[in-house]
């Protein structure tokens, strides 16, 4: 897109109240739509596609591509948000974070460094750190879905398909491959050892 049609949309925008930090720096396309008391930082792309809803804050360095963006949610710096993907009221994406065709639900969080794709989640979610949902096996993408309340560790890996109920954990660096009931824990993870008085070779 010309610059001239880019300086145009964001002139546009800011008519419309979108606070924006270093507008030149910010790339929007012809059917992007955004509600009211919107914030964007510098250095966003916002491709094909997006829906933006009210009281939204987008940080720095973020992409979005064909994807709705409800009412009171946060986004980036540095985040993703790829086509069929629906961020649903609260909601939060956080720094690192790639998600694709998938729904955060109400009020969950995916802070930092985790991928989610092929994902339902549910309300009140939190993903932890380095999290990735594992939906691809080389042939077919398979279905990750997430009830409500759930919280997973960090360094977790969702092998799809799988379910994991409500109010249920996922201890951290856990790889899950079956699905997991509501309000359990679910854990895999090797025993530590420890050897005493260890001396490391040298040189």
């Amino acid at each position: 897109m010309k610059d001239s049609s880019q300086k145009k949309l964001r002139e546009k925008f800011i008519k419309s109240g979108v606070k924006m930090i270093g507008p030149e720096t910010i790339f929007f396309s012809k059917d992007t739509k955004i509600g009211n008391n919107v914030t964007i930082e510098p250095y966003v792309v916002i491709g094909f596609k997006v829906k933006i809803g009210n009281n939204v804050i987008i940080k720095s360095f973020s992409h979005l591509e064909s994807c709705k963006i409800e009412n009171k949610v946060e986004i980036g710096p540095y985040a993703r948000i790829r086509p069929n993907t629906i961020l649903k009221e609260g909601s939060r994406v956080g720094n690192f974070v790639e998600i694709k065709k998938s729904t955060l639900g109400k009020k969950s969080k995916v802070n930092h460094l985790s991928y989610v794709g092929d994902a339902q989640i549910g309300k009140s979610v939190n993903i932890g750190a380095g999290t990735i949902t594992c939906n691809y096996d080389g042939v077919s993408k398979k279905k990750t879905k997430i009830k409500d309340k759930v919280f997973i560790g960090s360094n977790s890996s969702l092998v799809a398909p799988i379910i994991i109920n409500n109010d249920s954990i996922v201890g951290a660096g856990s790889v899950i491959t079956k699905n997991v009931r509501k309000k359990s824990l679910a854990l895999t993870r090797s025993p530590q050892l420890e050897i005493k008085n260890y001396k490391r070779k040298k040189k």
